[in-house]
C-alpha cells in the first residue's frame, strides 16, 4: 500500500486531516489506524504538528457518486 505523510493542523482529527489532504473520508480513517497504532492512544483530536501516515487513494470519479434526494 503507498502512503504519504500529512502533518495535523490545530484542533484536527484523523478523518478532518483525511478529508483536508485526501478529499477523502471513507475507508481512509480505518486504513489510517492501522497504519499508526499509536493514533488510538492520543484521543480525538490530534496534537498540532503530529505527522500521520495515509494511505494514497485513487480519486472517486463523478458518475460513482450516488446522490439520495429526500424530497422531489
Amino acid at each position: 500500500m503507498a502512503t504519504m505523510t500529512a502533518t495535523a493542523q490545530q484542533g484536527e482529527t484523523l478523518d478532518l486531516l483525511a478529508w483536508r489532504v485526501l478529499g477523502a473520508g471513507a475507508g481512509v480513517v480505518e486504513q489510517a489506524y492501522e497504519l499508526n497504532r499509536d493514533l488510538a492512544e492520543i484521543g480525538a483530536v490530534l496534537p498540532e504538528g503530529k505527522s500521520v501516515l495515509l494511505p494514497v487513494v485513487e480519486p472517486q470519479a463523478a458518475g460513482e457518486t450516488q446522490i439520495i434526494k429526500l424530497w422531489d
